[in-house]
């Protein structure tokens, strides 16, 4: 009778810890999830920014001086995680810039030539697009609803970018636009994939990096072969610009978003990201005036209801996140320090 005491304490302390340890992974998701929700806005405030910049700086010029202060800054404070890259990591840093790269350039592109309002929702059907090329190229089981979401998207998407002129009239910004989407989409699943491998830290400096070095030479490509001539006037708009968009949206969101979805799946943080043309819509009425007419509202309800029917109603298409390891380092220590 006495010896089964120690056992049933023991029993009692694993449960215990059990518990704490499931409160501690619940309360870091509830962070993470947070964390993906100010991504969200900081990204849907920056289309009105980005837009006014364009007036004063050109493309890739801006998008070479935003990710330079960027990567400066993000290397100044993570100087520690720099120095143990290897390969592999080096690898996955690269191959993250090239898609953010190639998505900031078409969505940066697209903004000259529509509102700011649509860019924001053209960009958030890379949500809707997540699990359908997780079911091409990993093949990931999709369900009905997945393709039922990823219909209504796309029906929305007509609605919202295809004028009642037809197809032939459709705003080339609204399609450049939508080449950013699915490079956006993409980089969202390889975000989910190499951090589980890879400091996130580390990553986050090295896809920045990257992509500053990838947008000086598409800048003096382009400045050289007259494809876009650099320039860039120095007023408040542009710098307010750069600053705001190197500072906030890259070196503080990116690193937010690397660090959060060590803790969800590809598909969990897509629903968050739905925030963003909301954020982009709110900004663009109370900074530039810019509406969007019947037949655009409704395309929009459409690519949120997509969405929401594909992430929501679907079943999982990516295998969630596994459990973190609990280390002090991970939740004392603020995301800027990590």
């Amino acid at each position: 009778m006495f010896s089964a005491l120690p056992r049933a304490e023991g029993f009692m302390q694993t449960q215990d810890n059990s518990n704490a340890a499931s409160a501690t992974t619940s309360a870091l998701r509830m962070r993470a999830d947070l964390a993906l929700a100010l991504c969200t806005l900081l990204w849907g405030c920056t289309f009105v920014v980005v837009k006014s910049s364009l007036d004063h700086i050109s493309v890739l010029l801006f998008l070479a001086v935003r990710f330079t202060v960027a990567a400066a800054l993000m290397a100044a404070i993570r100087v520690q995680s720099l120095r143990r890259l290897g390969e592999q990591e080096v690898f996955a840093g690269v191959t993250l810039g090239l898609f953010m790269f190639g998505g900031y350039v078409f969505q940066t592109a697209g903004l000259q030539f529509t509102t700011a309002a649509k860019s924001g929702f053209v960009t958030g059907s890379s949500v809707v697009m997540v699990p359908l090329l997780l079911g091409i190229f990993w093949r990931k089981k999709l369900t009905p609803w997945i393709y039922a979401g990823a219909a209504i998207a796309v029906a929305g998407l007509y609605l919202l970018t295809v004028p009642l002129t037809g197809i032939a009239h459709l705003n080339r910004g609204d399609l450049l636009t939508l080449g950013a989407a699915a490079l956006y989409a993409m980089h969202i699943i390889l975000v989910g994939e190499y951090t589980r491998k890879h400091s996130a830290a580390a990553l986050s400096v090295l896809q920045v990096g990257a992509c500053a070095a990838m947008a000086w030479t598409a800048a003096a490509f382009g400045h050289v072969t007259g494809w876009e001539h650099a320039r860039f006037a120095f007023s408040w708009q542009s710098l307010a610009g750069i600053l705001v968009c190197a500072v906030f949206a890259t070196a503080m969101a990116f690193s937010l978003q690397l660090w959060a979805q060590q803790y969800t799946s590809p598909s969990h943080a897509a629903i968050l990201f739905t925030l963003e043309p909301v954020f982009a819509v709110i900004t663009s009425f109370m900074v530039l005036g810019e509406r969007l007419n019947a037949r655009s509202i409704v395309g929009a309800i459409f690519v949120l209801v997509g969405i929401l029917a594909a992430e929501l109603l679907g079943a999982p298409t990516a295998p969630e996140s596994p459990e973190p390891i609990f280390e002090g380092r991970i939740y004392f220590e603020p995301w800027w320090r990590l």
